[in-house]
């Protein structure tokens, strides 16, 4: 009985660790932002516009990593 006491409080630790690390997130990724785009009178989008794209790079605990020139400002 004791050994299926032990057997069960284990399986129920993995179950429970494994569990919690599914849920974290990674925060390393780049966010980009919105940029409205340019339509002409058919719809289609205008090439003759440059989409201007900014990066922002941020740190594990969420900030902008400041070594970059676009996270400067």
């Amino acid at each position: 009985m004791r050994k299926l006491m032990l057997a069960v409080i284990a399986l129920l630790g993995f179950t429970l660790t494994a569990s919690a690390q599914a849920g974290k997130k990674e925060t390393k990724t780049t966010t980009k932002t919105e940029t409205k785009v340019v339509m002409k009178k058919d719809g289609t989008p205008d090439k003759r516009f440059k989409k201007e794209e900014t990066k922002v790079v941020v740190k594990k605990d969420g900030t902008p990593d400041k070594r970059f020139k676009e996270n400067k400002k």
